[in-house]
């Protein structure tokens, strides 16, 4: 990679960890019980991964995630949303640089990168919480992170081709997909 395009990549992994941020804490749905929230910043976490790549996305993905704990005052959950926002980027980089061979495969694997999303959020969450708050409390969040997983899987599916249509974010997708080997 040439300096330009190393440039490039760390300014669009800013950006990501920036809308990352926004994305969960300008739209926050309470949910009752739990003291959290649903948001739409899972969208961006998967497309962090699916765009820059797993290394990139996992540090745009966890790092605007933790973020938006960080400043909206959830500070026992920074470290908790940086590794399994991270984890969730990576995994997803990974599936959609491996399958993502054609147009309709690239859109598989985002709905892949969704269905991880899904999964990490409410177990990851789910373990996590146990010792902080007991198995009743943990069980607690686990409905409301599967519809926030959900509706990530369906606002990413629909941002892609959208973002995708930015020329920049286009050549960011494509040298991350040449530079992990496909």
């Amino acid at each position: 990679m040439n300096t330009n395009t190393n440039l490039k990549k760390i300014v669009m992994t800013a950006l990501f960890a920036a809308l990352a941020c926004v994305a969960t804490m300008s739209i926050r749905i309470p949910t009752p019980g739990t003291g959290g929230y649903i948001h739409p910043g899972d969208a961006v976490v998967i497309l962090s991964g699916v765009i820059l790549g797993p290394i990139w996305g996992l540090l745009a993905a966890g790092i605007g995630s933790a973020m938006a704990d960080l400043l909206g005052g959830y500070f026992i959950y920074v470290p908790i949303t940086f590794a399994i926002k991270g984890i969730i980027a990576w995994i997803a980089g990974i599936i959609y640089h491996r399958l993502g061979q054609t147009s309709k495969s690239q859109y598989k694997a985002v709905i892949l990168g969704g269905i991880v999303d899904i999964i990490l959020v409410a177990g990851g969450y789910f373990i996590c919480e146990i010792p902080l708050y007991g198995m009743s409390a943990a069980m607690a969040g686990v409905p409301a992170n599967l519809i926030q997983g959900l509706s990530g899987l369906i606002i990413a599916f629909a941002l892609y081709p959208v973002l995708l249509a930015v020329p920049d974010v286009r050549q960011i997708t494509q040298m991350s997909h040449i530079h992990t080997g496909k």
